[in-house]
């Protein structure tokens, strides 16, 4: 051993675990309307599974790969939405056995599982993102670490290494992980870990676990690069420091108590004390995210793992005394402050309810859009309409050509939303459509012999586009008020001259060129 730890709990209380896990996947399938479909930032991810790889230009590929496996088990919503509800439950089950590992009984295992069950990992879990298994990454990520301390097998860094390496493959903000933790480490007694060749080994495990996508990023000229410095220009350089750090406290708001409890315990609970450099770790990876102006769900990696921390520190603590009424008070407590944020920050009511009673939604500023004016519903909740209603008219379409049109057929939409809800809802019935945006320009069909163009807009079809072909065809628009598709149409042009094409080639040469980050 290299510390004199706290040995863990005689009980590791698995029925209780698998109860929780048990409610927390059947809650993320009822805490959203049935009217609800699918959010336009999941159809990225899936219709990667239709093109699997090592890489893509704006993510790793570990949620393709899931993509691709939610294929092979039927292609339904309830799969998709089935693997971010089992990784926020496998996160809840890291959690309960960090808990273990620091000693915690029953209390303190329940009170962490309650706090992440009742906290934004819920919402975090609704959408297939890489959010969901990045939670997980970290949680995991610093568990083990936890058990590397007391535990000097070689298992630990092997899956330290695995859990880095395939949270880097999910999403680059692992290496936020690690920044925080090296100078957590050299500032604590667990330095001596940096001593040790099996932390090696859990570094050399992470690289090899990473290597493919390290190696498409090699052969594709680095896009993550690219990707990285538009995300900064276009996005992050908007991020207020302040508005980050108070974020931070709305994310675990109902659990502040156990939160505070974690500093507290590190500093002053003898049994935690050889774990402090978990807690200058998540400081250490705070201040680098303030420092790059990141978004503030970036973070929601590092506070599970002090969940756990803190329910330790308070079950001892409230073991006696008046203090002990207060151990059934705080569960009741975080469940009861999380019901409000139900209402409003899941889409538990249909939108024409939403719509008939904005007040809640309204005075919380969720109605205004990216345009900065307010609408009928919130912008996320918006964009999980309608999209049925845009596959259902392009089919329509499609079903109007010949059998001679619909081989040299081109479906192009203005954004990865439209071309990811299409592939989906329209799967084995139409060809792929595509789009000049993310990932969708290298997916383009060759162009020789193109007779007929799908075109999915929001924007009206121009006299100047018009004149390119032979003749243009309004198939319908979506008509649903409420949708943040709504007006958005599907047009049949037929017979494409030889200028239009070749500005298409072109458009699709000047993205692909501007995605590796060349003039």
């Amino acid at each position: 051993m290299l510390v004199s730890a706290s040995q863990p709990a005689a009980k590791p209380y698995r029925g209780w675990l698998l109860l929780f896990v048990i409610v927390k996947i059947g809650l993320q399938y009822l805490v959203t309307h049935p009217i609800y479909e699918l959010h336009r930032d999941e159809f990225l991810h899936l219709d990667q599974g239709n093109h699997l790889a090592a890489g893509y230009v704006s993510v790793p590929p570990l949620s393709a790969w899931v993509a691709g496996l939610i294929q092979l088990l039927g292609n339904t919503e309830g799969w998709v939405h089935f693997f971010p509800a089992l990784f926020g439950a496998l996160t809840l089950a890291v959690v309960w056995a960090a808990v273990h590992e620091l000693g915690g009984g029953l209390y303190a295992k329940v009170l962490a599982a309650t706090a992440v069950l009742f906290s934004v990992v819920l919402r975090l879990n609704l959408l297939f993102q890489p959010n969901s298994f990045d939670v997980l990454a970290w949680t995991a990520a610093y568990y083990c670490l936890l058990r590397m301390v007391r535990d000097a097998h070689w298992r630990w860094p092997v899956l330290l290494g695995g859990a880095v390496g395939l949270g880097m493959l999910n999403k680059y903000n692992l290496v936020f992980w690690a920044a925080g933790m090296v100078p957590a480490l050299l500032l604590t007694t667990q330095r001596r870990l940096l001593l040790l060749p099996r932390t090696y080994l859990a570094v050399l495990v992470a690289l090899l676990v990473f290597l493919p996508n390290l190696f498409w990023q090699y052969q594709h000229h680095w896009p993550v690069l690219w990707h990285m410095r538009e995300l900064q220009q276009s996005q992050l350089v908007h991020v207020d420091r302040a508005d980050f750090l108070k974020e931070q406290l709305l994310f675990f708001f109902n659990s502040v108590v156990v939160l505070v409890a974690a500093g507290v315990g590190l500093v002053r609970y003898r049994p935690l004390r050889p774990y402090r450099f978990v807690g200058w770790a998540v400081l250490f990876t705070l201040a680098w995210f303030t420092l790059m102006h990141a978004k503030s769900y970036y973070a929601v990696g590092v506070y599970p793992i002090l969940l756990a921390v803190g329910s330790v520190y308070l079950e001892y603590s409230w073991q006696t005394g008046r203090w002990r009424y207060l151990r059934p008070a705080l569960l009741v407590l975080i469940a009861v402050l999380f019901l409000p944020m139900l209402r409003v920050a899941f889409p538990l009511q249909s939108p024409e309810q939403i719509r008939q009673s904005p007040g809640p939604y309204e005075k919380l500023g969720l109605l205004r859009w990216e345009d900065g004016r307010n609408h009928a519903l919130p912008q996320d909740f918006a964009d999980m309409i309608s999209w049925r209603e845009m596959a259902n008219l392009a089919l329509q379409g499609y079903r109007q050509l010949t059998p001679a049109e619909r081989q040299h057929l081109i479906i192009i939409t203005d954004n990865y939303g439209e071309a990811g809800a299409l592939n989906f809802y329209n799967h084995g019935r139409m060809p792929a459509a595509v789009s000049y945006n993310a990932d969708y320009v290298y997916w383009f069909p060759p162009l020789e012999g193109l007779q007929t163009v799908m075109l999915v807009t929001e924007d009206p079809l121009e006299a100047d586009d018009a004149i390119h072909f032979k003749a243009a065809t309004l198939v319908g628009r979506v008509q649903n008020p409420l949708a943040r598709e709504k007006g958005t149409a599907v047009y049949l042009l037929r017979g494409p001259d030889a200028a239009i094409i070749q500005e298409v080639r072109q458009q699709i040469r000047d993205e692909q060129r501007r995605m590796r980050g060349w003039p």
